[in-house]
Formats: C-alpha cells, sequence, structure tokens
C-alpha cells in the first residue's frame, strides 16, 4: 500500500504552536518522513503492509520586509527538509499584504467580537450639539497579511495523485474546513487519514465515518509527543537548527 502525505505547513506550524507552545523550543524543527511513518505505522494500515511512497509540503515564503527573522528561519529549515530527505515535493503559495479597515473590536468569553463604544479616556462628541454619542463605532485601517495557496495545493497534489493511482491511501494533514470536497472525493476511492495538528475542534467538513466510501479511514489529532519525538538531526544537511528551535 503506497501512502502519500500531504501536509498543509501553515495550519501545521500554527497547530504545533496551540500544542506545544508559543516560543517553546523542541517542536519546529519537525522532521515530515518521520512524522509520516509514525503516523502510518500507529495506523491500521500497518496491517496491510503500507508504506509512505511521498510527501507533498505546502506552505508559503514568510514576508522578509515584515519579519526578516521568520523568513529566514524558515529558509533554514525547508532547506533542511529538502538535503535531508524529509518531503518529496515542495509547493509554494504567497503571503499577501494590504490595508483593510474594521470595527475596532475585543473579545467576549467565547472569542466572539465585540465592537468597541465611546469610554472615557476616548469619547466622541457631537460638533454641533456637544452631547456625547455613546454608541458610536471606532473604524480602523490595518495591515492583513493572508496566506494564499497551500489549501489549493495540497487539494490538488491530493486530488492527482489519487485519480492518477499514484498512492492506493492519502494523509492529509490540515484542519482546514476548505479541503472537505477534495478529501470526500478521495475517500471515495482510497483510505484517507485526516490529521488535525492542533488543539481545536476538527472542522465538521473534514468529519465523516470509517466505511465511508472503500473504507479504512481513520482520523487523528497530534500531541506533543509527535511532534518532539520527530525531529530533524542538527544540521539537517547545510541546514544548522535556529536557535531557541
Amino acid at each position: 500500500m503506497r501512502v502519500g502525505m500531504y501536509v498543509d505547513g501553515f495550519n501545521l506550524y500554527y497547530g504545533g504552536r496551540a500544542v506545544c507552545g508559543r516560543g517553546q523550543p523542541g517542536w519546529r524543527w519537525l522532521d515530515l518522513r518521520d512524522l509520516g511513518k509514525r503516523l502510518v505505522d500507529n495506523s491500521a494500515w500497518s496491517n496491510h503492509g503500507a508504506r509512505l511512497e511521498k510527501i507533498v509540503y505546502c506552505t508559503a515564503h514568510v514576508k522578509g520586509n515584515v519579519n526578516p527573522v521568520g523568513r529566514r528561519e524558515q529558509d533554514t529549515y525547508i532547506r533542511g527538509l529538502i538535503e535531508h530527505g524529509s518531503i518529496d515535493r515542495l509547493e509554494l503559495g504567497k503571503y499577501i499584504s494590504r490595508a483593510k479597515c474594521a470595527l475596532l473590536a475585543t473579545q467576549d468569553h467565547k472569542g466572539r467580537p465585540v465592537p468597541c463604544k465611546p469610554a472615557w479616556p476616548v469619547m466622541v462628541r457631537h460638533g454641533s450639539t456637544a452631547q456625547d454619542i455613546t454608541e458610536a463605532n471606532f473604524l480602523v485601517s490595518y495591515q492583513h497579511i493572508e496566506e494564499k495557496g497551500s489549501d489549493v495545493n495540497v487539494a490538488a497534489n491530493l486530488l492527482l495523485d489519487v485519480l492518477n493511482s499514484r498512492v492506493d491511501a492519502a494523509i492529509v494533514i490540515s484542519n482546514d474546513s476548505d479541503l472537505r470536497f477534495p478529501i470526500q472525493e478521495c475517500r471515495e476511492r482510497v483510505p484517507v487519514g485526516t490529521v488535525n495538528p492542533g488543539q481545536s475542534l476538527l472542522a465538521g467538513d473534514l468529519r465523516g465515518e470509517m466505511d465511508d466510501g472503500v473504507g479504512d479511514h481513520w482520523w487523528y489529532r497530534l500531541k506533543n509527543l509527535d511532534y518532539e519525538s520527530c525531529q530533524l538531526p542538527d544540521p539537517a544537511g547545510s541546514a544548522a537548527k535556529p536557535a531557541g528551535w
């Protein structure tokens, strides 16, 4: 059984940060091939002679003018993945930066936005009547940076490999509900393992039943041990692990 693994790097990074802790060392220097083998070996597929055949890593370059340290560290990590043979294909999307406007808001106890109203020391007063406007809203302009393309690249590579019979089973590492359609279609043709990389609940659109389509599907949520026990060597080829990683 040839297994392909399709990784949404953006989802994986923020999932790992939620699981292991932002700024904590010991998880970011992740060996994707080691992780993939761990997932295969711990699944029921191991009884069918499953082997990890292909790893596709989909990410986007951090903007160096916004986060120069992050870009250098990301470049080092990608070089380590390639030189160590931890991935077979790198697919790059892009980050888009633009100015957007939105209401100034805080969060309630469930994380929902609550528009800010005038309150001391910042009040709004009507120019002609000198009356306080207590129900005014504040509109702010801010820099919005959005990662684009990783989900599309995951979906495209997954579908092409399944439809062209290049793999007999697939692992998708992402909790992006936009992958609902390609994953559902693939479950009709091959067994699919859906891996949630973070602490949040699995997206409803990625759920299903073990016997959907051809069956033998499974779901898994990564734990800190999965991240910490699957680390690249240091150095990985010519790439030395960044300080603090």
